[in-house]
């Protein structure tokens, strides 16, 4: 699968007392970033959960914090997949502002069915493309 990038930019509302992102908002970045991936390989969240009654939740996230981003910036947030289990995806993402790298992470995303929570199969033939 190839690479997915989401482009973000910097707004006030983005940005703590000193003039920074907040760090919490670079996960919104990539939430963003993986239900647009999502999307681009045909599916949106909501007839994901429609018609299959499953859905994706976080089971874990590593963020490694290299450098900060600031008012204004234009970036770039990535989604690769690393590795697809039978119930779970981990994603490789990073945000970056042109070759510099901002945020890496890695991201599992877990396959639950919402009426027991409980994991369930990734559909077969789903995100393969």
């Amino acid at each position: 699968m190839s690479r997915f990038t989401w482009p973000v930019r910097i707004y006030w509302e983005d940005t703590d007392a000193g003039g920074l992102v907040y760090h919490a908002n670079y996960v919104r970045y990539m939430e963003r970033a993986r239900t647009e991936w999502m999307r681009a390989q045909g599916m949106d969240q909501r007839t994901f959960r429609e018609t299959t009654g499953l859905a994706f939740v976080i089971r874990d996230m590593q963020l490694d914090f290299l450098r900060p981003a600031r008012l204004d910036d234009e970036l770039l947030v990535s989604v690769d997949v690393k590795e697809r289990r039978s119930a779970s995806i981990l994603f490789d993402q990073a945000v970056v502002r042109g070759d510099a790298v901002l945020v890496r992470a890695t991201v599992r995303a877990a396959c639950v069915n919402l009426d027991t929570m409980r994991p369930a199969l990734v559909p077969d033939g789903l995100f393969l493309s």
